[in-house]
């Protein structure tokens, strides 16, 4: 059985660690928003725009990682709360804990790691 108050823990400081995160990537988003809007850069002629504009990319493709981690970690947090944590939403066999040791908010056994449209389970069609 899963020691399900550990994950819960672990979960729980993950979830700390991003929302600490985002408002430093919305800071940085700003500041490069700003600092471009304050020059006049040509990004595809400039050598300093398309650094502008990797850093606003990057930037902005790290905020929404976080987001979906924070959406999948509230999830996870949810399904302990509702005694389902640990039970693959596909099958409903146990997840192992070598699984949620490496993805504590996966809903998924590894079987079923590519989610509701992965492998349908023995004897369902």
């Amino acid at each position: 059985m899963v020691d399900v108050e550990r994950f819960r823990t672990l979960l729980q400081e993950e979830r700390r660690r991003k929302l600490e995160l985002l408002p430093a990537l919305r800071r940085d988003i700003t500041a490069v928003n700003a600092a471009r809007q304050d020059s006049n850069v040509d990004d595809e002629h400039d050598p300093e725009g398309s650094t502008i504009a990797f850093e606003l990319s990057q930037a902005s493709a790290l905020m929404d990682q976080s987001r979906q981690g924070l959406a999948h970690i509230e999830a996870a947090l949810a399904r302990i709360d509702a005694g389902t944590y640990g039970i693959c939403s596909v099958c409903g066999e146990a997840i192992a804990e070598g699984r949620l040791e490496a993805r504590p908010w996966t809903p998924y056994c590894i079987r079923h790691s590519a989610g509701p449209a992965g492998p349908t389970p023995r004897g369902r069609a």
